[in-house]
């Protein structure tokens, strides 16, 4: 059985890889992936053959991978963050069942909204949901009801892709459904460039979140009703009884 790895890179820096990810693409004849993706880890393996393709050419890109991987090549599919979670693992092991010979792996990685929270402080602490305020794929009508769904329940909710240049006021279309069931002064926090050059984080309400310009390399983080400020790092608790 042939075998093809989908492997997450994780946030961007090669510091930021895992051990068994590394390792995956070191061992690997192809690799395969988006332009940014591959620029990231090029330099790091600069002895592979490389197949790139652009923005919404997943298809494309998984079926020549999968190809690849039918004549025995060793072959590796990048993700940013990890390859499960909005990546290509997914898609790779929907299209598989026409490749009967070969058999698709993941590797995990550190998705944003694990590194964009160790960044801020500890956001995540209890309960969450992600949300990718992306319509390519989900209807809108889909993701208000799933928005509106996290806060009613107090959930934190971590925000991928929330804007883009066709999309320019979702995030503040999200921050007007949270606001229906979240307090003005709800802890969020914005983390931009998360592992890569320009990283920068920014704490702030809810109720100035709308006002903030990112773009899909920024990921939100949207407190519960407990969510605090501690020392300048964004902290939600787990409800541990604390002896002072």
């Amino acid at each position: 059985m042939n075998q093809l790895y989908v492997v997450g890179i994780g946030p961007g820096e090669y510091s930021n890889m895992t051990l068994e990810a590394e390792g995956i693409l070191r061992q690997s004849e192809v690799i395969v992936g988006y332009t940014v993706y591959v620029d990231l880890i090029k330099k790091h393996f600069p002895d592979k053959e490389y197949i790139v393709t652009g923005m919404r050419q997943e298809e494309e890109r998984c079926r020549t991978a999968l190809e690849a991987a039918c004549h025995g090549k060793k072959v590796s599919v990048v993700c940013s963050g990890d390859a499960g979670v909005y990546g290509m693992a997914g898609l790779l092991m929907e299209l598989g069942a026409d490749f009967p010979t070969v058999e698709v792996r993941v590797a995990a990685g550190i998705t944003a909204a694990l590194s964009g929270a160790a960044v801020l402080g500890a956001p995540l602490g209890h309960d969450f949901a992600v949300v990718s305020l992306s319509d390519l794929m989900t209807p809108w009508e889909a993701i208000e009801k799933r928005l509106a769904a996290a806060a009613g329940a107090d959930f934190c909710i971590c925000l991928y892709n929330p804007s883009s240049k066709k999309r320019m006021d979702y995030l503040k279309k999200a921050c007007s459904i949270l606001l229906q069931h979240q307090l003005p002064g709800t802890v969020c926090g914005i983390v931009q460039n998360i592992g890569r050059e320009g990283q920068n984080c920014r704490i702030l309400p809810l109720s100035e979140l709308s006002k903030v310009q990112v773009d899909m390399f920024t990921t939100v983080f949207i407190g519960n009703s407990q969510t605090k400020v501690i020392r300048g790092q964004m902290v939600t608790p787990r409800g541990y009884s604390l002896q002072k």
